[in-house]
């Protein structure tokens, strides 16, 4: 299960609102060990494109060693899709290097409503799992 607090519900969604019609992506890092979403990330969708993501080479390394220094990891990777549901594209899963990470996935095809989901992402199998929202930790 995914625990994460709104107002970092709020900052995924709000990215992906900002980036639509293109893809957006990026990370919460959270304590080593934790399993807790903590630090809101937003990164740079290098593929600016509405129907794929990437993430930027020399971003990502200079995250992991931001997050290295930190005794942090990526607890959470997300981004949107912008004309489909939320839910892992072939592509999405062959990207998923993190077994560890909660995989969210939050739709801006309907542009009054969102659709926000999470998976785990574990050798090409894909769980969706509950989303629990809390106000505070």
């Amino acid at each position: 299960m995914l625990r994460i607090r709104r107002e970092l519900v709020d900052e995924i969604v709000a990215h992906a609102r900002r980036d639509h019609p293109d893809e957006a992506c990026g990370v919460i890092a959270g304590p080593e060990g934790s399993d807790r979403p903590v630090r809101f990330i937003p990164m740079l969708n290098a593929a600016r494109s509405p129907t794929f993501y990437e993430f930027d080479s020399a971003d990502l390394l200079k995250l992991y060693r931001e997050m290295d220094a930190n005794d942090e990891v990526p607890v959470v990777v997300y981004h949107s899709h912008t004309a489909t549901e939320a839910y892992p594209s072939r592509t999405d899963v062959s990207y998923a290097s993190e077994p560890d990470a909660h995989y969210v996935l939050v739709s801006t095809r309907d542009p009054q409503e969102h659709e926000f989901r999470s998976y785990r992402i574990v050798d090409g199998v894909i769980t969706e799992e509950p989303v629990e929202v809390v106000d505070a930790e």
